[in-house]
């Protein structure tokens, strides 16, 4: 029990640590720098996609959103419940929108999809691929049900402030196949456990 505290402790340092490091990159770059992302994107133009909408500092997905949606179909994420992988709502530049949990605007009527490939915000990476998230477990559970049904690649999407040379991970984190900043693109070399 100890452990899980002390894991728990250095994950919430971990994490303000991290807030505070997008914040300045927020602050000083502004949200929209998804030109990488799009060039990402485009080999799989035509294949389930599943953005975000960002909310507060996160760098905004949505310009490579809206050229995957002219391709092919865009879902958003949708909680379902505390403990449960998101489901995915398709998602046009003009459908209407709603407050879902915590805020994040989800798509007034729902049309759900299946991602081929997600774009994953976060709050901290590492080059091995090791991502920390809000501590909800939301992209992990969903990432690990989606491997177990076949193949699917999670985008890391973030500023580079946001890397971290070592991350608190559990053997439940899910690692991310790619990582997208404003700046490069990172192939994580291992990940995985």
């Amino acid at each position: 029990m100890g452990d899980d505290t002390d894991l728990g402790m250095i994950k919430a340092a971990a994490r303000r640590a991290a807030f505070a490091r997008r914040k300045a990159a927020f602050d000083a770059l502004g949200p929209d720098h998804a030109d990488l992302l799009s060039d990402v994107l485009a080999p799989h133009a035509g294949k389930v996609i599943a953005g975000y909408m960002p909310m507060r500092t996160e760098i905004s997905p949505l310009a490579a959103m809206r050229r995957m949606a002219a391709a092919g179909p865009v879902g958003v994420p949708v909680i379902q419940g505390s403990g449960m992988p998101l489901r995915f709502a398709r998602w046009t530049p003009d459908c209407a929108m709603v407050a879902g949990e915590f805020g994040a605007q989800i798509p007034a009527v729902p049309d759900w999809l299946v991602p081929d490939v997600l774009i994953v915000p976060l709050v901290a990476f590492d080059r091995q691929g090791g991502r920390l998230g809000y501590g909800g477990g939301f992209y992990d559970r969903t990432l690990e049900q989606r491997r177990a049904q076949g193949p699917v690649l999670a985008i890391g999407f973030a500023f580079g402030a946001q890397e971290a040379s070592e991350l608190p991970l559990e053997p439940t984190d899910q690692w991310l196949d790619l990582i997208v900043t404003e700046a490069e693109v990172i192939a994580p070399g291992g990940g995985g456990a």
